[in-house]
């Protein structure tokens, strides 16, 4: 349980309390008596609360697999460590979210997975999949769009604001003639009216790693080949090409086996290369949503400050980012403070400016990183653009794809590894955590200490 530092101010309060007492019994009836008696207890309970929700400045984001389980398996100590943050009913007393880059579920199944995991209650709006932030994209949301990945990707993109849905899947079934590398999956020949009614895509949604790569790969290349048309073949290949909104960029995650695995990141690599290769042009994006995106931490901020509102926290000074990976949680929570640091310095920069010409004056918006190109599409309300953290600080445990006894990932060594995405700068920086803990319990008892609470 978490309790103030400052334990004397308890005690004030009920010797003031006692004495307040005295006097009303001297003055009032029974009844009376037992109405204010009520009332004033709420009041002093009323007045500890706050003190509890004024202490707390801070929230943390955890990442999943590799941090809180592998594979399916619960890592040791992480009830422990939750069991810090939550009171007796397993509510949250601290905001809580959690960062996945997984894509293949909709976010109340993986709040169903977490509360069952941990044994305490995690809602839907806690948690931050991989494709949460595709909701800040209004401007596809009523575009004929094909969507590649697995589990209930029809129902995730209706649930992201999505109309027109194309699932690989159903993309080969009007045509099949396109899906060839297995044979036993041939059909003999296409319905010409299926092909012929089918509507045009008109962007690309890629929502984590498919099952099949090898059709998916041939699939997402030829829409973009043909511009969406794929029952003809180009006289020339259209560039640029159609909208590609991926998500998820990790190269490896970590799960059950005693090494990483392949993530989405290396299926775009994939898809990159190819398109490269015949084409002679560069696959570009136009948003890459995701750890270590901006518009994800952005995302996942907002949501942190409404839950902390709910709990009756007034300013989340300081996010504390809880993950297992340098090249994506480590280099993303890191990226997120340059960005917030210089948001600061820019809002700064304005004040001084107004004061200067004594009224109203208009800067130009902050020149962003390449980075954080992605923050721009993000549509924030006023209230939380208003209370977004001032710092966000970086921890990696050792219980996931970073482990100091093996080098698949590495940030602090002469031969440093390059997992992140193609389009994010290589700054050895980035990749630095300020905290590292061989687990998550250790993680949050640094930072519950840091914080001034027990």
């Amino acid at each position: 349980m978490l309790t103030p530092s400052r334990k004397g101010e308890g005690r004030v309060a009920e010797n003031g309390f006692n004495i307040i007492l005295r006097e009303v019994k001297m003055a009032f009836s029974t009844t009376t008596r037992r109405n204010l008696f009520r009332c004033m207890r709420r009041i002093i309970n009323r007045k500890t609360v706050t003190t509890q929700a004024d202490m707390l400045k801070f929230g943390f984001m955890f990442d999943i697999d590799g941090v809180i389980v592998r594979g399916k398996k619960l890592l040791p100590y992480v009830k422990e460590a939750f069991q810090l943050l939550t009171d007796r009913y397993g509510n949250f007393r601290v905001p809580a979210v959690f960062v996945t880059n997984a894509g293949n579920t909709l976010r109340q199944d993986k709040a169903e997975q977490l509360s069952e995991w941990l044994d305490v209650k995690v809602s839907s709006d806690q948690v931050v999949m991989s494709h949460s932030p595709l909701k800040m994209f209004p401007e596809f949301h009523d575009k004929h769009v094909l969507v590649s990945g697995q589990g209930p990707v029809v129902e995730i993109a209706q649930n992201l604001g999505f109309s027109k849905i194309t699932t690989i899947d159903q993309l080969r079934q009007v045509f099949p003639n396109l899906d060839m590398v297995d044979h036993k999956r041939r059909r003999s020949s296409p319905r010409e009216e299926d092909m012929r009614l089918f509507p045009p895509v008109e962007a690309v949604i890629l929502f984590g790693e498919p099952v099949r790569w090898e059709t998916n790969l041939q699939i997402i290349i030829d829409v973009l080949l043909t511009n969406g048309k794929p029952m003809y073949a180009p006289r020339e290949i259209p560039y640029p090409h159609m909208p590609v909104l991926a998500c998820n960029m990790d190269l490896l995650w970590m799960a059950e086996a005693c090494m990483p695995r392949f993530g989405h990141g290396c299926f775009l690599t994939c898809l990159e290369h190819l398109y490269m290769k015949i084409t002679g042009r560069e696959l570009k994006y136009t948003g890459l949503i995701g750890k270590p995106s901006g518009i994800t931490y952005h995302h996942a901020d907002s949501i942190l400050w409404h839950q902390a509102k709910s709990l009756g926290i007034r300013q989340l000074d300081t996010l504390y980012c809880i993950g297992d990976n340098p090249e994506t949680d480590i280099y993303g929570a890191n990226l997120y403070n340059r960005y917030i640091t210089k948001r600061q310095e820019e809002q700064m920069l304005k004040v001084k400016v107004q004061n200067a010409a004594g009224g109203v004056a208009h800067l130009q918006d902050v020149d962003s990183d390449d980075d954080m190109e992605g923050l721009v599409h993000y549509t924030e309300d006023n209230e939380a653009g208003r209370h977004f953290a001032r710092n966000c600080h970086s921890i990696l445990v050792c219980t996931g794809v970073y482990c100091s006894s093996r080098d698949y990932v590495t940030y602090d060594s002469s031969q440093m590894s390059n997992h992140n995405h193609r389009d994010f700068v290589l700054d050895p920086e980035l990749k630095q955590p300020k905290i590292v803990t061989a687990n998550v319990h250790e993680a949050v008892k640094f930072v519950l200490q840091k914080e001034g609470l027990s």
